[in-house]
């Protein structure tokens, strides 16, 4: 006897037949302006999508496996460093993110006794072909899997600078990628810095498919080339808009395959992502905690390889155990109590999802069409139309948190009362510094700024 479905007692209700009936229920009410919302980057979203809305829309996202945790370090002494990655270890991380300031910082204490099979994520803020060869040769020795993560464009694009300039920035990276072959990876693309600064998603994966491409022209003619065994490391910052960060990291991943083929080299692409501190705030700063959880969720579901949190205190505390320690339990949380690791690719098939994906990469991809026609990523920012566009989305984006369409639970809504600001030990505020710079730089700013100097 056959098992009868229980989809086959119901009969199949059309896409049309659904706005039929919603429209019938608004009462004479305009379907469009009640009910259709426009994001930032222009896509409609309605308010049901049907298997009709993946007609024609085919997404080969190559998904991994499995995502790992990390913690970041911010390194001051290796011998300290080195003690904070054993220990974060012992406590369930499955990697480790340092990131060091200057070149005292000795590559062997630093890594002492922590296991082969971790791995190393490793971005120095400096440009150094001895410090590259000095973590090479570690990683050949020990067999350890360290990602090196170099980017002299996004250095250009946060500080107005190159490390040197140009000419010899490229060149030091020359020597570096020919003599680190036992690294997992050299280059790197930092689409955090673009988010942060106010960049909607569709000039985000558009300004960092331009920067990587920057990256893939230059290597091209050369006979030596990261991309022939390397990966490219994208550094992803993740923000509050559920449903479309899972689809930015998807789109992500198709625009690579497209640019990645073209030159023929290897189209899957490393995702390294972490939360956004564009929503983060210190008005009613526990809120802070949810908002890490939900796209450390995002990140999960999109596909990154690996993913560092972000403290709820990180925008105004020093490194504490105990930020440190929440963090990294909202991700054990999430693989080992919440079976976040077990599915494979679960973003697939959704007709949002896919919908919202393919939009994305759409967009994206005809704006990145746009920048090369232009002249390419390095001639937008040097003449400051990248930085312009992103100040004109992030005014955007500042309108709709100032008038509540964007909504901060405890910082233009539904405020604590009591107003508690937390003691501030950074600096929470954007500073103006007087210095010369090549060009104007991207700069990072968060949405609650105004709101909080007025408390």
């Amino acid at each position: 006897m056959m098992t009868k479905s229980l989809f086959d007692s119901f009969d199949e209700v059309s896409a049309k037949q659904w706005k039929q009936k919603i429209q019938f229920d608004l009462k004479g009410a305009d379907y469009n302006e009640a009910l259709i919302f426009k994001s930032l980057e222009g896509i409609d979203i309605k308010p049901f999508y049907h298997q009709e809305d993946l007609t024609n829309i085919n997404n080969p996202v190559a998904h991994p496996a499995t995502w790992k945790n990390v913690i970041k370090i911010d390194v001051t002494n290796a011998t300290t460093g080195n003690e904070k990655a054993r220990t974060a270890l012992q406590k369930g991380a499955e990697s480790i993110f340092f990131i060091i300031p200057n070149e005292t910082i000795e590559p062997h204490n630093l890594l002492k006794d922590i296991p082969s099979q971790i791995p190393i994520f490793i971005e120095t803020q400096f440009l150094s072909v001895v410090y590259s060869r000095i973590l090479n040769d570690l990683a050949k020795t020990k067999n350890s899997t360290i990602y090196v993560l170099i980017d002299v464009i996004g250095h250009l694009a946060a500080t107005g600078n190159w490390y040197k300039n140009h000419k010899g920035d490229h060149q030091f990276l020359d020597v570096i990628v020919q003599q680190t072959s036992h690294l997992n990876s050299v280059i790197s693309v930092d689409l955090g810095l673009y988010q942060n600064a106010g960049a909607n998603m569709v000039q985000q994966l558009a300004y960092s498919l331009a920067h990587a491409n920057e990256y893939l022209n230059y290597y091209d003619k050369k006979v030596f080339s990261p991309f022939d065994k390397m990966p490219v490391v994208f550094k992803v910052a993740i923000g509050g808009n559920y449903f479309f960060e899972i689809a930015k990291l998807r789109a992500l991943r198709l625009l690579w395959a497209i640019l990645a083929s073209e030159y023929n080299v290897h189209t899957e692409c490393y995702i390294h992502a972490h939360p956004s501190h564009r929503n983060k705030t210190i008005l009613d700063y526990n809120v802070n905690m949810l908002r890490t959880t939900t796209e450390c969720m995002s990140a999960i579901l999109g596909g990154a390889n690996t993913i560092y949190n972000l403290p709820y205190d990180d925008i105004y505390n020093l490194e504490n155990d105990f930020g440190t320690r929440i963090s990294l339990n909202q991700l054990l949380i999430l693989k080992n109590e919440s079976y976040f690791d077990l599915v494979a690719n679960p973003a697939s098939g959704s007709y949002y999802i896919e919908n919202i994906t393919s939009q994305l990469a759409e967009k994206g991809l005809a704006l990145f069409k746009e920048l090369e026609k232009a002249g390419g990523f390095l001639s937008q920012l040097e003449s400051g139309v990248i930085q312009k566009k992103i100040k004109e989305s992030a005014y955007k984006e500042q309108k709709l948190f100032d008038s509540e369409e964007i909504i901060l639970t405890g910082a233009n809504k539904y405020k604590d009362p009591e107003g508690i600001i937390p003691r501030l030990e950074k600096s929470v505020f954007l500073k103006k510094s007087k210095r010369k710079t090549r060009l104007a730089p991207i700069i990072k700013t968060r949405l609650s700024e105004k709101t909080e100097k007025k408390t």
